[in-house]
């Protein structure tokens, strides 16, 4: 069962989304304010969170912080804050995609759809060590490994790696990013591949200004230079 928790304060906007999710399938929890939600998704194992960031008690900034910590469950950021600053701090701090009120609960079911279609269709399955064992990535378990110690990856996070290790050495453009990660109906934040990519090598190089595993080509997109 793909369970969905809504973290919104607006009753009115909680009750048109839950409609709409429901008549796709799906089963939504709602929470009002950001200490419920955090409450709910200790009982429930859900597929995805969608997280207003203007609640009543925390910020939902705060309560993605808090889910980063121990949970790599996809998270929809859906709020009115929508500078450009806004967008890259909500990617930095683990969502997963950045949605904009008022935003159509058609095109919100259609991102959600799109999600799940994605979390059904995995990588090829494969174990890749990297430079005598300094990196491992495992596609089909999901986890990346610096010397043998897991480094939390936000699922967006993983696939974009897994996607340039399974492109085997061959550049990968920013749209073909998008196309695989977020389907071709994405119609988010631009540059969304590029903050994801920043945060992924803050995780897995020794030197981000001389990376040695994602590589950036200049005028095409990103590739893998990882040894094995």
């Amino acid at each position: 069962m793909n369970h969905i928790l809504l973290i919104e304060d607006e009753e009115s906007v909680s009750t048109v989304i839950k409609g709409y999710l429901e008549k796709e399938g799906y089963t939504v929890l709602c929470a009002a304010t950001g200490l419920k939600g955090l409450d709910l998704l200790k009982i429930a194992d859900f597929k995805l969170i969608i997280l207003d960031l203007m609640l009543p008690d925390i910020s939902g900034e705060e309560v993605c912080k808090i889910i980063r910590q121990s949970s790599d469950v996809h998270i929809f950021m859906l709020t009115a804050k929508g500078s450009l600053n806004d967008k890259i701090e909500g990617l930095n701090i683990g969502a997963d995609e950045y949605l904009i009120k008022p935003s159509s609960p058609r095109e919100l079911t259609a991102r959600v759809n799109a999600l799940f279609r994605r979390i059904s269709s995995k990588f090829p399955s494969s174990k890749v060590i990297f430079d005598n064992g300094y990196l491992t990535i495992d596609c089909d378990k999901r986890t990346v490994q610096i010397l043998k110690q897991e480094v939390p990856f936000t699922p967006n996070e993983f696939d974009i790696i897994c996607a340039l290790v399974s492109a085997k050495g061959s550049v990968l453009s920013r749209e073909q990013l998008i196309d695989k990660i977020f389907g071709v109906d994405f119609s988010g934040y631009d540059r969304t591949i590029d903050v994801h990519i920043k945060n992924i090598r803050k995780k897995i190089e020794i030197d981000t200004k001389n990376p040695k595993f994602v590589l950036t080509v200049m005028k095409a997109g990103y590739k893998f230079g990882g040894e094995k």
